[in-house]
């Protein structure tokens, strides 16, 4: 009793204060795939426009995935000379959080890479050509009001846009240019639309929308097809659009995807695959 009276008394001076500035390895997200004994930490991300474990930090796209660095110091120094834009700004920052659609450009080797998902829920660093690092696609999280009634809407990386298109709402996706801030295109979240999963066990998985179940005061549930005729279900709130459809019907990304393209394949299919490549 007298130990916990004295602790009380002295809790002031034992509490931790300010924002934690430390992440073990184990505790790290799983999909940067930092092996257990490569050390006691991980870099810790700072604050920005993604969240801790859905981001990740410029100093592991340089020295983990892209391996421009061998070290964690070569990554700083690569950062403090100013090579490394993300969304068009200068980022000196080793632990920036990056994050699903970023555009991470090179200006050294003028190397262009878009951060998304492959079916395992892992980071891809997906090589960009042909003009397509000058825009992104962002999901829209709110639509509301200033006090003075000046209408805005928040993306899911953090974007503030005044003025936006009446038309365009909650869930919807928006094309938005890098250069100039602005909203060039627009994607209505509909049945018939391609989308990309963006959380939980089908994280990566891209198809078409085809129909969506509201639950008032619950979760609703989109059913999604994919090309190769798989259907799955997951929350609204884990689909990101990327595409509409032309004019036959079929769903058109716009953006390209990854080598897999979306379709997630069994654990048997994958064996004879890798069969067939040793072969």
């Amino acid at each position: 009793m007298e130990y916990t009276r004295n602790l009380s008394s002295n809790s002031l001076l034992v509490m931790a204060r300010g924002p934690k500035k430390h992440l073990k390895r184990l505790n790290a997200p799983k999909h940067w795939m930092l092996d257990k004994l490569g050390g006691m930490w991980a870099p810790r991300p700072s604050t920005g426009p993604h969240k801790m474990r859905e981001c990740l930090p410029i100093i592991l796209c340089l020295r983990n995935r892209l391996k421009y660095a061998l070290t964690g110091k070569e990554a700083s120094m690569i950062c403090m000379e100013k090579h490394v834009q993300v969304d068009g700004r200068v980022r000196t920052d080793p632990n920036f959080p990056c994050g699903f659609m970023d555009v991470l450009e090179l200006k050294a080797s003028n190397d262009k890479f878009r951060l998304l998902y492959d079916t395992k829920g892992r980071f891809v660093l997906h090589r960009l050509k042909n003009g397509e690092e000058k825009y992104k696609l962002c999901r829209v999280r709110s639509v509301a009001k200033t006090k003075k009634n000046v209408p805005y809407l928040v993306t899911h990386d953090a974007r503030y846009i005044r003025y936006p298109d009446p038309v365009i709402s909650t869930n919807d996706t928006i094309k938005v240019d890098i250069a100039s801030g602005k909203i060039t295109e627009h994607i209505k979240f509909d049945t018939g639309i391609m989308v990309m999963v963006t959380k939980g066990r089908n994280t990566g998985r891209v198809g078409q929308l085809v129909h969506v179940e509201k639950h008032p005061g619950s979760f609703d549930i989109v059913q999604i097809k994919d090309k190769a005729g798989h259907s799955f279900a997951t929350r609204q709130e884990n689909v990101f659009g990327i595409g509409t459809h032309d004019a036959d019907g079929e769903p058109r990304s716009m953006i390209s995807l990854p080598k897999a393209k979306g379709i997630k394949l069994s654990v048997q299919q994958e064996m004879q695959a890798r069969l067939q490549k040793e072969k």
